[in-house]
């Protein structure tokens, strides 16, 4: 039980870190220490306290209450495809880094992953809560894919108000040509199926850092293996 507490004050100090520092102490710790001194200071929340997550997420064992079936297992590393996909394509050209003159910068068309969604690396960690929500509840796997996935919500909501106030009327255009639902510009026409397209990048990224990830997990995990296992 103490373990297990511990986890919760651990992944609760990890999101709370992460939204206080990047919506309402933000501005006021940059001007205090400057934007290296706030980045060198975010970093070293970020590592301490995910740190105590891991260590705490370690000795918080126990049981599980429930497990999914066989069958879900393969559809659930197919998700976790997807997440890399959309994870990987998030460190390419995302308007939402810190870019010198941004606010005179024309916005461009929503290509690759933000033809997806606005938020391709907050909608991937959600997307691996709720995969790993899926799989398993246990205890410490409940406490931590639930502070992930508040983590992913609220802050695409607060990036966006964040934004909207820096960049005014060129993150309105953005907003205006993307969506957060994954898939609403394209349902809606506001992004084209054919953008998507251009994100090759994030396609061979995301395999390569799905096919890493699934190599450290149990072989049941990888639909490859699956796969091969049922036609044996």
């Amino acid at each position: 039980m103490i373990a297990l507490a511990s986890l919760v004050l651990a992944t609760v100090a990890f999101v709370g870190s992460h939204l206080a520092l990047s919506h309402p102490l933000r501005l006021r710790m940059i001007g205090a220490l400057g934007e290296a001194g706030f980045v060198g200071a975010y970093s070293i929340v970020s590592a301490l306290t995910l740190l105590w997550v891991i260590v705490a997420w370690h000795w918080a064992d126990g049981l599980p209450v429930w497990i999914a079936p066989d069958w879900w297992w393969p559809v659930a590393s197919a998700l976790m495809l997807v997440t890399c996909i959309l994870l990987v394509g998030s460190l390419v050209r995302n308007p939402a880094f810190p870019h010198p003159g941004a606010v005179k910068r024309k916005v461009r068309a929503a290509t690759g992953v933000f033809a997806i969604t606005r938020h391709p690396m907050n909608v991937a960690f959600a997307l691996w809560a709720l995969v790993h929500l899926s799989l398993w509840w246990s205890p410490r796997n409940l406490v931590v894919a639930l502070g992930i996935l508040v983590l992913a919500l609220a802050g695409s909501l607060g990036q966006d108000r964040k934004k909207r106030a820096a960049l005014g009327e060129s993150w309105r255009q953005w907003e205006a040509r993307t969506s957060f639902v994954p898939f609403g510009a394209l349902a809606r026409g506001r992004a084209r199926w054919a953008d998507v397209r251009q994100g090759w990048i994030a396609g061979l990224g995301g395999l390569a850092l799905w096919l890493a990830i699934t190599s450290f997990h149990a072989a049941t995990v990888s639909p490859l293996v699956w796969l091969w296992q049922s036609g044996g």
